[in-house]
């Protein structure tokens, strides 16, 4: 994954206090847009085990959907505890080898680190060529509070590997259906990373728009760039939550920098509206949707457990452009690999079922036939599931 450069602050820069201040009635402001546009409720399908129609029609009309209760405390429970034990034991400051108690910090013997770590309150990839220069203009950074450490956790990678509930979750059955329901019955994965935002020290994500392969295409469409899922482990508040322009998924590419400048340079996007969660809260978000997060100058945390899927026909014999690894450089996604990717998925359904047997089970299209090969157990792990991501669709 691209590294980021420690943040730039002057005299001027506003402090955390002073920024949470700044944003106040933005952020009431926001809340009360929300309110409005609604677009949440439990998740519903109907006879046919599609999503409800009139869910459907108001994803597509606004990019997004919120979905309430999900994921049950008990689950919430379980990823809480897991998450906590990934960020006890990351490298106690970029670079380390160790954690905080001395200890390998976890996924030294990865093939992909699983964390990044910035400076607090930073936007690592704003106005820069990161991730194919997709986050066009940089957040606000304020200045942290004194007793700040130099860095924090900012992503986590690797989840089905490191977080036995996080696999589950995978292949949870209304997630999954979910999927279907959007990308069809052969949906295929992208990726999965877990945003942290402590309090008072989480970055921001500069606004920008997922995709970037597909803009150019003849067959382009609001769909072709896929979606993610975002399961919120804690209550999101309008200071922490991702904030979304509805309907921006629907135009094609936009021009960020020109968005920005019509508001003045203010980031404060007037049309941007917050996710506002509960805990097992699930959203989905277009990837062509502008989204993004501002610096978490308040008092409460958020933690994201993110994972992504696409349409089959928009990866399959597609070299991906956008390029999170020089790994990945002119690689075309074939067959073998999007197997590959995809089987985690299978492996993810048993790991599920084998733990909630009295859930009902998914049945994942591309895998009819060969749950065998595919049960969670020890083999399964160590040939699907360690090192799955080296196999991500990145489009």
């Amino acid at each position: 994954m691209t590294d980021v450069a420690d943040p730039v602050r002057t005299a001027d820069t506003p402090t955390r206090e002073q920024h949470l201040a700044g944003m106040a009635q933005y952020l009431a402001g926001g809340e009360e847009r929300a309110r409005l546009i609604g677009n949440k409720g439990p998740v519903r399908f109907g006879p046919d085990g599609k999503l409800h129609p009139d869910i459907a029609d108001a994803y597509w009309e606004h990019g997004f959907y919120v979905f309430e209760g999900v994921v049950g405390a008990d689950e919430i429970d379980e990823l809480r505890a897991d998450v906590g034990e990934v960020i006890e034991g990351a490298p106690v400051r970029k670079g380390a080898d160790a954690d905080k108690h001395g200890r390998p910090a976890l996924g030294r013997d990865y093939a992909v680190e699983p964390y990044i770590h910035v400076a607090p309150l930073s936007d690592p990839w704003g106005g820069t060529d990161a991730l194919a220069g997709r986050h066009q203009v940089q957040m606000d950074q304020p200045v942290p509070d004194a007793d700040a450490p130099p860095d924090v956790v900012y992503l986590i990678f690797g989840m089905c590997q490191s977080m036995p509930s996080a696999l589950r979750l995978y292949g949870h059955p209304d997630l999954m259906s979910i999927a279907e329901s959007i990308n069809g019955p052969d949906f295929v994965p992208y990726n999965d990373a877990i945003f942290v935002k402590e309090p008072g020290l989480g970055g921001s994500v500069a606004w920008h728009q997922d995709g970037v392969t597909h803009w150019d295409n003849p067959n382009w469409d609001m769909g072709i760039h896929g979606f993610n899922f975002q399961v919120q482990l804690y209550e999101t508040t309008a200071a922490n939550a991702l904030w979304v322009v509805p309907g921006t998924h629907k135009v094609g590419r936009i021009d960020l920098r020109e968005k920005v400048a019509r508001n003045g340079g203010s980031v404060m996007l007037p049309d941007a509206i917050p996710l506002l969660c509960q805990p097992g809260d699930a959203t989905v978000v277009n990837r062509h949707m502008v989204h993004g997060s501002y610096a978490n100058t308040s008092a409460e945390p958020r933690i994201s457990v993110t994972f992504g899927f696409h349409r089959r026909s928009s990866v399959v014999g597609v070299a991906g452009q956008l390029r999170v690894s020089a790994r990945d450089a002119s690689v075309v996604y074939d067959e073998e690999r999007v197997f590959k990717r995809s089987s985690v998925i299978a492996v993810a359904i048993d790991a599920r079922a084998q733990h909630r047997s009295d859930e009902r089970r998914y049945t994942y299209a591309p895998f009819v036939g060969l749950e065998d090969d595919f049960r969670y157990n020890d083999e399964t792990f160590d040939r699907v599931i360690r090192d799955y991501n080296l196999n991500d669709l990145a489009i």
